[in-house]
């Protein structure tokens, strides 16, 4: 699309359900759930432009950009409406889909997400300052057997019940795909575009009582030392009739801490909510009213 290699994943049939990973990651996040979910429906999992298999240009990594190319990668699928599942920096982009979009949009699940308040861990906000290059340079450039280290942590980590050990891995894992200099400088790009030495610039808060007009599902993990729980207590307050799901002592990535129950929790949101039916005059009177905010 647009001159540029878009890889993917699609399984399953039915109602559509677009899976968006975070930043550093890939459409692999979600593959300990893609099955379970296309048991009922079809799922797409992109790698963002910028991660993963996707073409990595110097061009546009903003929230608003994302978004606009998973409203391409729709349209090329044919697939006109769709669920949209946002992790991370990719809940960001749900939230900036459902609100450019909001006539594909049939109901939003923010998954540890970003765009929720300035908080964010010192060593992102660390990445965005000037000179950060050379230390992720440094990084990146680790020996192949860090890799296997890697999964021994994963494992040690879960057979002693230590939860944080599967965040610390996932990091490493991530850190290991910025190998290359195009990935790294994508990453780069994509993380000053929402995130500076003060924490996340980009905050959907002044636009979040719109979320009131979809089903919405929140999942966040209590130990979430990347994005704090409390942006999910956030949602609760701004948007009472959404659905707050919180995995007790689950890292960054509640997904992957715990597939089975994410999977599980995704699929009742699902078949106990009707997908949101885009109406302009609703629309139009929500957007007149005072927030507050």
């Amino acid at each position: 699309m647009h001159g540029h290699t878009r890889a993917f994943v699609t399984a399953g049939s039915g109602p559509a359900v677009l899976l968006l990973h975070g930043i550093g990651n890939s459409a692999q996040t979600w593959a300990g759930v893609v099955d379970r979910l296309a048991e009922h429906h079809l799922v797409i999992a992109p790698d963002l432009l910028g991660h993963g298999d996707s073409d990595k240009p110097r061009g546009d990594y903003s929230i608003a950009g994302y978004a606009n190319g998973m409203r391409d990668l729709l349209s090329v699928l044919d697939v006109e409406r769709a669920t949209v599942v946002g992790h991370s920096l990719g809940g960001g982009i749900a939230q900036q889909f459902a609100y450019q979009f909001p006539e594909r949009c049939e109901r939003l699940a923010l998954v540890s997400s970003g765009g929720l308040g300035p908080e964010l861990s010192i060593g992102l906000r660390l990445a965005t300052v000037p000179g950060a290059e050379v230390v992720l340079d440094v990084l990146t450039d680790l020996p192949t057997p860090w890799r296997a280290c890697l999964g021994v942590l994963r494992r040690a980590g879960a057979t002693v019940g230590w939860r944080r050990a599967e965040d610390l891995a996932e990091a490493g894992e991530a850190l290991l795909e910025l190998r290359d200099a195009e990935a790294r400088a994508a990453f780069l790009r994509t993380l000053r575009s929402v995130a500076d030495l003060r924490g996340q610039a980009v905050t959907a808060l002044d636009r979040l009582y719109l979320a009131a007009t979809l089903p919405l599902l929140v999942v966040w993990g209590t130990g979430d030392r990347i994005i704090p729980v409390e942006h999910a207590r956030t949602v609760a307050r701004a948007v009472p009739g959404a659905r707050v799901e919180l995995f007790d002592g689950a890292g960054h990535w509640p997904h992957l801490a715990e597939p089975d129950r994410f999977a599980a929790v995704l699929l009742d949101f699902l078949a106990t909510t009707a997908p949101a039916a885009h109406d302009r005059d609703t629309w139009r009177s929500v957007l007149a009213q005072p927030t507050g905010v």
